[in-house]
């Protein structure tokens, strides 16, 4: 009753300052979502982004990965590199649980029975981006928005003896499984594409832009390169000046703690400074789309999927986390594999437990994997972009934009 009561109060003050303003509540939705709804627009992205999802879902479930379910709630969620508002969090059962920024340890813990190839979930995500202070519409924000979490495991798994005494051998295979998984996701999205240029001609046509099916390797560019190019750090949409084409990659960028740097941690325990990481040392990559207009003008770029190669050595994971300020101190465990200090740790007991954990064989069970996640709508925003599609609301039905709305009625 106390929620209701301060939703239909926060409403009236909404429907007051309309009313002052020579408008109404009824004429806010009726603009902002009923015409939208009804729109032949929206009714033609949503088959293209049917087809989207259908189209990946059947390229993973060929290659052989299991869909896991959803996690909208744990004691932990990815921190993220980037600043937001807050991390929403619920309480049941007297025990704190996070809302879900991308389900990354879920993939992690899902992904430590050999048997599995890999994963993928369409999974939820909520993140309170911060509002832009001059309030101006950026187009890629949701602060509610689906992803195509994809997670692998990896064909070798370097021990920690190889990971300080063996570097060439190590950075060979990394190099490879680099290569393997930009190739993993180049041919999940050319088999995504393909569906939409077959399927959805009429759509695209009627939104006016036009999509091919890329050419495989897509161009690739290192984040170093890409500044000394651009000589600019927000080099994202200068690139489109340089890539004539629907994706590209950016690899190498500092981001995530669960993102694999190497070589990070020496035998005597020092780190090497975060700071001190060149791209190739930083074993990441994101993927930009960009739109074509059916006249053939190109439209800027933006990030639609993050991915990685993964820490996968339980000592680097736990100095990660430490640099990254997301732990205060290191876990402690007993001889017997005890966890001493849970109550220093956060929700991170549970997982860094799993993450030391043992095998019979007294190998770790935690994976060597890749992977990446998706966003949907930032995915179709991308591409669609044009006379059309003009904002990510524009390819949503209850589209969450930080800047868009000064509150969201739906």
């Amino acid at each position: 009753m106390e929620s209701a009561s301060s939703i239909g109060g926060t409403l009236a003050r909404f429907a007051n300052a309309l009313n002052q303003n020579g408008s109404s509540l009824n004429e806010f939705i009726e603009k902002n979502y009923l015409k939208k709804w009804v729109s032949d627009d929206l009714y033609r992205v949503m088959r293209i982004r049917t087809t989207f999802i259908a189209a990946m879902t059947r390229f993973l479930t060929d290659e052989g990965l299991l869909n896991l379910e959803r996690v909208s709630l744990s004691p932990v969620t990815d921190p993220l590199a980037h600043d937001i508002e807050h991390s929403p969090t619920i309480r049941y059962k007297g025990q704190p649980y996070k809302t879900t920024h991308s389900m990354i340890y879920s993939k992690f813990l899902a992904c430590f029975n050999p048997k599995i190839k890999g994963i993928f979930v369409d999974s939820p995500n909520i993140r309170l981006e911060i509002e832009d202070p001059n309030g101006i519409q950026r187009g890629k924000y949701l602060i509610d928005f689906s992803q195509m979490d994809i997670e692998l495991r990896r064909s070798c798994r370097p021990t920690l003896d190889e990971y300080f005494h063996q570097r060439e051998k190590v950075e060979s295979i990394l190099r490879d499984e680099t290569e393997t998984a930009l190739s993993f996701f180049e041919r999940l999205i050319t088999a995504a594409v393909s569906e939409i240029v077959e399927k959805n001609a009429d759509d695209l046509k009627a939104l006016k832009v036009s999509l091919d099916v890329p050419e495989t390797p897509f161009p690739r560019i290192t984040r170093d390169e890409a500044v000394r190019l651009t000589g600019t750090k927000a080099f994202e949409a200068p690139l489109g000046d340089v890539f004539k084409t629907h994706f590209f990659w950016i690899t190498g960028l500092m981001r995530e703690n669960y993102d694999l740097i190497y070589p990070y941690l020496n035998k005597d325990g020092s780190k090497i400074p975060l700071s001190d990481f060149r791209s190739e040392q930083i074993y990441n990559y994101d993927l930009c789309a960009r739109s074509r207009s059916d006249e053939g003008v190109w439209g800027q770029p933006y990030e639609v999927l993050s991915g990685a190669l993964r820490e996968w050595l339980y000592e680097p994971i736990v100095e990660r986390l430490i640099d990254n300020k997301i732990l205060r101190t290191r876990p402690q465990f007993s001889r017997e594999g005890e966890l001493l200090n849970p109550e220093d740790l956060d929700g991170y007991g549970p997982f860094l437990c799993a993450a030391h954990a043992l095998t019979e064989d007294g190998e770790r069970y935690f994976p060597a994997t890749y992977g990446g996640g998706l966003g949907v709508e930032r995915f179709l925003f991308s591409v669609l972009k044009g006379a059309v599609v003009k904002t990510v609301d524009d390819v949503t039905f209850f589209g969450k934009n930080p800047d868009s709305h000064p509150i969201y009625l739906f």
